[in-house]
């Protein structure tokens, strides 16, 4: 199937479903939909934010002791602090180290090196979109059972690039840039697919992002860790035994989960249905 173009408005982008919706209805399953997080979940990301971050340390280390001057915690507080002003992506993070930097050298550094941070951002931008292993046929599959919805955050510009590049586009029949990924994000989400959150699965490697506010909703979430995270995205681990929670080490695994918990909503309706006839 040919992949759909991508609108350049701040729309949700609608892209044809791999199957047709009467037939996808057809498949007996309380699955409703699936959700995919992309960044580190379908594609490698953290690597070349954390190179990119190697790169300014150099740079600011040519006017500073870095040990003295707490030069990655300084970085990360300022991020953290401009999200609100800048949102995630490629943009708020260069402009975040053009902050700390001049911050950090006491306003010292030099116009060539703070071209040189600009330059860490272009190339980050136009870095190659690598699909992780397995996950391509991770989501064909899965896609061939249930609906797919492709859910992320950042730059609104890249991340509709990396989409377009990753060759997976045309499986998802909907793709949602959003601001942050919270409860409320995905509440409204849902509101909008008319879906109750115990009929939704989302699979992600945050567990701050992708994991957690589904679980607070009632839904149910897949979590398949990345070997690098973010230290923003860092969070404490649900509780193992928590029901509604799958893990898995890779996306050999993820079609296999969809499948046990489409059988433990099966379980669960049957059971219902039984105590209430």
């Amino acid at each position: 199937m040919a992949q759909q173009p991508l609108p350049t408005g701040r729309e949700p982008i609608l892209l044809r479903p791999s199957r047709s919706s009467a037939t996808i209805a057809g498949m007996k399953s309380s699955i409703g939909m699936v959700g995919f997080d992309a960044d580190d979940t379908l594609w490698r990301s953290q690597d070349y934010f954390d190179a990119a971050q190697l790169e300014f340390e150099g740079i600011v280390g040519a006017y500073v002791d870095l040990q003295d001057s707490r030069a990655r915690a300084r970085l990360y507080e300022v991020e953290s602090g401009n999200i609100a002003l800048f949102g995630y992506g490629v943009k708020g993070m260069v402009l975040s180290m053009i902050e700390a930097a001049v911050e950090l050298t006491g306003q010292r550094i030099g116009a060539a090196d703070l071209h040189r941070i600009v330059a860490l951002g272009k190339d980050l931008l136009r870095h190659p979109v690598e699909l992780l292993p397995g996950i391509g046929d991770a989501v064909e599959e899965i896609a061939a059972r249930h609906p797919v919805v492709l859910i992320t955050k950042g730059d609104l510009f890249h991340q509709e690039a990396k989409v377009r590049q990753c060759g997976l586009a045309q499986l998802f029949g909907r793709i949602e840039v959003v601001s942050e990924k919270d409860s409320a994000t995905y509440a409204r989400l849902l509101d909008e697919f008319q879906l109750p959150a115990r009929e939704f699965v989302m699979i992600g490697n945050s567990l701050r992002s992708d994991i957690a506010p589904v679980l607070a909703l009632g839904g149910w979430g897949i979590h398949v860790p990345y070997h690098l995270t973010w230290e923003h995205e860092v969070a404490a681990a649900p509780p193992a035994d928590t029901p509604q929670l799958v893990q898995v080490a890779d996306a050999s695994a993820l079609a296999e989960a969809v499948r046990t918990i489409a059988a433990s909503m099966a379980v669960a309706r049957d059971g219902s249905a039984a105590g209430a006839g």
